[in-house]
């Protein structure tokens, strides 16, 4: 089980568009979605820190101060002379919400933001109860597993929050953009789920054939008051991955 799992987590943390977080948070965020993803549950040992380490490719100093930051948010137990274990599954993470997994099991998610615009979009607007020539920031993604892109995302944010936006100042999480540079966060969402063609954009993206019939993901985020604050779609590739949503 533990090198299935480490297959999963052995990916490259190398060069990638947008704000890039320091290692030892990456390590911390990608750990969070394994346990989170059920990988390692509670009172389960985590391996050994020499081992993963080398698994991750980065250095035990680097791990142990991601470890310090799940141990300091009460998600894992540092026993002398036993190990790491999962104390309980984190509330909140950078991809708790991010429900594509491989077909193989999980997978180290990352995302590239590939383009920036100001538009208006009637379809769009009415879903926030808007004008039709409200404008908005639409935000392309390509989503990542393990180096594979499975994933073609679509977000549309209201363009008051921001008079510029680019690519470069987007956080990976995006959630986590919102809440620093726009003043407020997503507590809830809303999926809806069915097969859908896949336009031109997000057929490139995929390196598929336009109007693909692909697994269409259709978002509405909310933040505490119940204020609709984004929506989005999200073309993936079922041959490559699944959606997937465990409650406890």
């Amino acid at each position: 089980m533990t090198k299935q799992i480490n297959d999963r987590i052995n990916a490259d943390f190398g060069a990638r568009q947008g704000k890039r977080r320091p290692m030892y948070v990456q390590v911390s965020e990608l750990l969070l979605r394994e346990i989170n993803a059920g990988h390692w549950r509670e009172g389960e040992r985590l391996p050994v820190e020499a081992e993963l380490a080398v698994e991750l490719k980065v250095a035990v100093g680097t791990l142990r101060k991601a470890l310090t930051l799940l141990e300091n948010d009460g998600l894992v137990e540092r026993r002398q002379g036993s190990g790491t274990y999962v104390k309980r599954p984190a509330r909140e993470a950078v991809y708790q919400l991010f429900r594509l997994e491989l077909l193989t099991g999980g997978g180290t998610p990352h995302a590239q933001t590939l383009s920036v615009r100001r538009e208006a979009n009637a379809a769009v607007a009415a879903h926030f109860n808007a004008p039709p020539d409200t404008l908005f920031w639409r935000i392309e993604r390509k989503r990542v597993l393990d180096q594979t892109a499975i994933a073609a995302e679509e977000m549309w944010v209201r363009a008051a929050h921001a008079e510029t936006l680019c690519a470069a100042e987007l956080d990976e999480s995006l959630y986590r953009h919102y809440r620093e540079h726009f003043g407020f966060w997503i507590s809830r969402v809303e999926d809806r789920l069915r097969v859908f063609p896949a336009t031109d954009w997000a057929a490139d993206i995929l390196a598929l054939p336009a109007a693909t019939p692909l697994g269409w993901i259709e978002r509405l985020s909310w933040t505490g008051d119940d204020k609709l604050e984004e929506y989005s779609r999200t073309w993936f590739n079922p041959a490559l991955c699944h959606y997937v949503s465990r409650m406890s």
